[in-house]
């Protein structure tokens, strides 16, 4: 029996095959290829106006809140302001707290002013609900020196009024509506009742003299008269 022999395609055309099938192959894997990275940039595109727009904002709020340098003087009598109006928050005295938390607020160094102004609501809310309206003269005395101290001058002015309206010529009233019209700038004002306070008491003259409240209406020469020990005042009043 005659065997036949399958002939083997020539060693040519077997290379030119296997190069043939590798190209399509490449230029399948390069289509894909470069569709991917048509997708990807795309994306990248897309996302290139919010990135720029994160950038913009970041940017902007490092212009407007600039880190203050620790060691600056603003900076420690802002947090030293901040740490003895949170002692005073703890302790519920939330008058002298909002006065401080306020002045923080003020303050250039701008991290603890955002602090600040969250206690600063607080100490609102809290005053709001847990004080009671004044009824007498002396409730009324209490608020006004409490306002005095933070330097709420108005408050301090009305509530104070209104127990000097309600019980005349109380030496003590007399004289903190003294000190609060001297630092609001009402020197006439605050002259005429420093001399009823003095005239009812003596010992308020020692008092005005080295009172701080009293420093705008110092260079006074009515007021220089008035703390002297030869003011002319009646010297038998009560001390």
């Amino acid at each position: 029996m005659e065997t036949r022999s399958r002939k083997r395609p020539a060693r040519r055309t077997r290379i030119a095959g296997r190069n043939r099938s590798r190209a399509r192959l490449a230029a399948r894997n390069g289509n894909g290829s470069r569709r991917r990275r048509a997708r990807l940039g795309k994306r990248l595109e897309l996302s290139k106006p919010a990135l720029a727009s994160v950038g913009r904002t970041n940017g902007d709020r490092e212009r407007r809140t600039p880190e203050m340098d620790r060691s600056d003087p603003q900076f420690r009598a802002a947090l030293k302001d901040f740490t003895a109006a949170t002692r005073l928050f703890r302790k519920e005295s939330y008058a002298k707290a909002q006065g401080l938390f306020e002045k923080v607020v003020s303050s250039p160094a701008h991290e603890l002013a955002e602090r600040a102004r969250v206690h600063l609501a607080l100490c609102q809310q809290r005053r709001a609900r847990s004080a009671p309206a004044p009824k007498n003269p002396e409730e009324y005395y209490n608020v006004g020196v409490a306002e005095l101290n933070a330097r709420h001058l108005e408050l301090a002015i009305e509530h104070l009024s209104k127990a000097d309206k309600t019980a005349p010529n109380r030496e003590h009233v007399k004289y903190a509506l003294a000190a609060a019209h001297a630092l609001q700038g009402n020197t006439d004002i605050a002259i005429e009742h420093l001399k009823v306070a003095i005239a009812l008491r003596s010992g308020n003259r020692f008092l005005a003299r080295s009172d701080e409240d009293f420093q705008p209406v110092a260079s006074d020469p009515r007021f220089k008269r008035l703390v002297s020990s030869g003011d002319g005042l009646n010297s038998g009043s009560a001390s």
